[in-house]
Order: C-alpha cells, then structure tokens, then sequence
C-alpha cells in the first residue's frame, strides 16, 4: 500500500465516521475523531456483520485493503451513540 493509497483510506474512514455521528448527534469533535471513529466503526460493523450472517454491502479496495462502507457507517452509529449519550452536550 502507497502512501496515497493510506491517505484515501483515512479521508473514507472520516466521512464515514462523521457520517455516523452525525446520525448520533455526537458531530463536533473534529477530523481525527471522525477518522477514529470509521475505523473503529468498520471493525464493529464487520464484526456484528459477520455473527449475524449479513453479505458486506458496498466494499472499497484500495491497496489490497477492503473497506466496508455501509457497515463502517453502521459500526461508527454503534460506537459513537454511548459516547453521544455519555459525553453529548454539555452546559
């Protein structure tokens, strides 16, 4: 993997984090959160994906690495509504 194919990998992985907390209300915390949490949210949803048996949806191969969009996202609503619910707004 080149270093431009890692840098497309980690502008998916932050729209597709900041997709996600967005749909969580957990939205201000800025790119390296948003990159985060695609990333973390891929590994979950590939996981939850995989026990329940799910096909992955729609897969990005850049380098030899697969990135599973819609379950990135998915993954990233998972994670970041306990932290939306833990750490939301603040007065």
């Amino acid at each position: 993997m080149t270093i431009l194919e890692f840098i497309v990998l980690l502008i998916i992985a932050a729209v597709c984090g900041s997709v996600g907390m967005a749909l969580t209300g957990f939205n201000n915390k800025g790119c390296l959160a948003s990159t985060a949490v695609g990333f973390i949210g891929a590994i979950i949803g590939t996981w939850v994906a995989r026990h329940l048996g799910l096909p992955e949806l729609f897969n990005i191969n850049i380098g030899g690495a697969h990135f599973p969009i819609i379950w990135s996202i998915i993954g990233a609503v998972i994670f970041s509504l306990p932290l939306s619910l833990l750490f939301g707004r603040r007065r």
